[in-house]
C-alpha cells in the first residue's frame, strides 16, 4: 500500500479499542496512507501513550456506555469509517462462569458494537455515504467449547452487522465485517493452535480491514482462505464436520488454554 493512498486520505476513520493489539495495528496501517485516524480505548494511559507513538488524535471510550460513545463522537467530527474493534474474551467452562462476566461480554462484543452503530450512522445516513466495519470472529460462525459467551456475542455481532447492511445500504452506507481466526495479541494468547490454522499477526488482520475500507464486502475472513473452507465445512453432513474438529484440533482451542499463559489477560478482562 502506497504511503498516501487517494482512497483513504480524505477520510476520517475511528477504531475502537485502539491502544493495542489489533486497533492499534488498523491505526498505524491508515495513518500510513494518509487517514485522519482517531482512536478511543477505556484504557486512558495506554490509549494516550497508543495516540502518541502513532501520531493520531484520541479520546477516551468505554463503548459500553452511550454517553461516551456521545463524547466521543463529538471529539472525532465527521466520521466517514468506523472500525468496532474493541472487545473481549474471558475463557473458561460456562456452568462456572460468574454472571456478571457473561454479561461484561456482551456488553463490550456486542452492545459495544450496537451503541457505536447507534451514535455514529445517523449523520452518515444524513450525509447518504459513510462504512462501518465490524470486528468479529471465526467463532461468529464456528462456536467453540469454554467459549461459549464469547461465541454467542460474535455470533450476535454477525446476524446485528447482516442485519444493517441490509437496513443502511439503500442510504448509501456499507456495513461489513472482518472475522480473525487466531491472532497473536493478548487476547489469542496462550489459546491452543489447530492443525493447518496459522497464527496471524496485528498486523497481517490490519491489512484486511483496510483492505476491506478500501473495497467494501459484506463478509471477510483473516485468513482469507478460511471463509470457502468454513462455508464449505458448515455445507456437510454433522458428522463429517465433528469428524473434521476433531481432526483439526478444533475443540482443544480454548479447552487446552494454558492458564499461565492467560492469567495476566484473564484478570483484566474479567476485572472489567
Amino acid at each position: 500500500m502506497s504511503r498516501h493512498d487517494a482512497a483513504l486520505s480524505r477520510r476520517t476513520v475511528a477504531i475502537t479499542g485502539g491502544a493495542r493489539g489489533i486497533g492499534a495495528a488498523t491505526a498505524r496501517v491508515l495513518r500510513d496512507a494518509g487517514a485522519d485516524v482517531i482512536i478511543g480505548d477505556r484504557d486512558v494511559a495506554h490509549l494516550a501513550e497508543a495516540a502518541a507513538e502513532l501520531g493520531v488524535r484520541h479520546h477516551p471510550l468505554d463503548v459500553t456506555s452511550p454517553e461516551q460513545w456521545a463524547d466521543f463522537v463529538a471529539a472525532a467530527g465527521q466520521i466517514d469509517v468506523l472500525v468496532n474493534n474493541a472487545g473481549i474474551m474471558p475463557v473458561g467452562e460456562f456452568l462456572a462462569e460468574d454472571p456478571a462476566v457473561s454479561r461484561q461480554i456482551f456488553e463490550v462484543n456486542t452492545f459495544g458494537v450496537i451503541h457505536g452503530t447507534r451514535a455514529v450512522a445517523p449523520q452518515m445516513v444524513e450525509r447518504g455515504r459513510g462504512q462501518i466495519v465490524n470486528i468479529a470472529s471465526a467463532v461468529g460462525r464456528v462456536a467453540l467449547p469454554n467459549g461459549a459467551s464469547y461465541s454467542a456475542s460474535k455470533h450476535a455481532v454477525v446476524g446485528f452487522t447482516e442485519a444493517m447492511r441490509a437496513e443502511l445500504a439503500p442510504a448509501g452506507v456499507e456495513v461489513g465485517m472482518v472475522l480473525p481466526v487466531i491472532v497473536n495479541t493478548a487476547l489469542g494468547a496462550g489459546v491452543a493452535r489447530t492443525r493447518g490454522v496459522p497464527t496471524m499477526s496485528a498486523e497481517q488482520v490490519a491489512k484486511v480491514i483496510v483492505d476491506v475500507i478500501r473495497r467494501p464486502v459484506p463478509e471477510a475472513w483473516a485468513p482469507r482462505w478460511g471463509q470457502p473452507v468454513t462455508k464449505l465445512s458448515q455445507a456437510l453432513p454433522r458428522g463429517f464436520q465433528n469428524l473434521a474438529r476433531r481432526l483439526m484440533g478444533a475443540d482443544n482451542v480454548l479447552t487446552h488454554a494454558d492458564p499461565g499463559v492467560r492469567a495476566a489477560y484473564e484478570a483484566e478482562a474479567r476485572r472489567a
